[in-house]
């Protein structure tokens, strides 16, 4: 039998200050550069302090992507065109597959810590940039859990399966480029060893300092690993981060704003649609 071939760190790179939506204060972990396939982008909205984020996101288009929000602490209150509202709270998400095209609000909630979520963007395939718009939200309690060892995986989409086999499905099944999402919390000395031959393995440390294989990942930082089929991470003092698994669409990026699309001309298209009023197709 061939021993797990265990996953590396082959890039590190810090969150960066930022802002977005009505003078939100957030840190940008991932901004459209290479290698990161199918993930777009991927912001931090953390603060105590409610005029750091209390503008949030006013009414705005998108087409081309999907988005995915997921708050560890305060909420966030969704709107659009299609006629959906919700709210989400700790430990809930909201996924939106914008397609062709949605307008959509997210207004900040806080709790007695303020707010602390992140949103991801997933690249939509050429095939799938102009399909019809959808929305779903789910709860922390349809999360399944992997524990044991001092660790915790909450899966939020994909297949996340444990070395000794125990494995669990995220109930997001929708996402682009077969994407799977978790968030894993580790105790003072645990560690979590699974199986991970996704193409794209990236491993964002929310909080405390993570061994991602054999290096040294330090909270605010996004550590990509290179090829291997297995990923062992621990923490002495424990702490948090993010899982994101992906298969690259290798096709080419063409971004303006809130549109995602292959092309300068279907950039230039979006616009016009934006400014017509057809964007959404109604």
């Amino acid at each position: 039998m061939t021993s797990p071939a265990l996953r590396q760190v082959d890039h590190l790179q810090p969150s960066q200050p930022s802002q977005d939506g009505d003078g939100v204060k957030i840190r940008r972990i991932h901004d459209f550069g290479g290698g990161l396939d199918p993930f777009l982008m991927l912001d931090e909205l953390g603060s105590d302090r409610p005029d750091d984020y209390i503008g949030g996101f006013p009414p705005h288009p998108h087409r081309g992507i999907q988005t995915l929000t997921y708050v560890i602490h305060g909420g966030l209150t969704h709107e659009d065109h299609l006629g959906h509202a919700s709210t989400i709270n700790a430990g809930d998400a909201q996924w939106m597959h914008t397609g062709r095209g949605i307008i959509h609000s997210e207004m900040p909630l806080t709790d007695h810590r303020g707010l602390h979520a992140f949103q991801l963007w997933l690249n939509l395939p050429a095939k799938e940039k102009l399909s019809p718009a959808r929305y779903r939200d789910v709860h922390a309690s349809e999360m399944p859990r992997l524990s044991g060892g001092g660790a915790e995986l909450i899966a939020l989409g994909g297949h996340w399966s444990r070395d000794d086999g125990e494995s669990v499905e995220g109930p997001l099944d929708a996402l682009a480029g077969e994407s799977g999402v978790a968030h894993v919390r580790l105790e003072a000395g645990g560690a979590l060893r699974l199986r991970a031959d996704a193409p794209t393995l990236l491993v964002y440390v929310v909080e405390g300092e993570f061994s991602v294989g054999d290096a040294a990942v330090p909270a605010g930082h996004l550590a990509r690993l290179g090829s291997g089929d297995h990923l062992a991470l621990a923490s002495t003092a424990g702490g948090q981060a993010l899982l994101l698994t992906g298969t690259p669409h290798r096709e080419p990026v063409a971004h303006y704003g809130p549109f995602v699309m292959n092309t300068h001309a279907e950039l230039e298209q979006a616009l016009r649609d934006y400014r017509d009023g057809t964007l959404t197709g109604a």
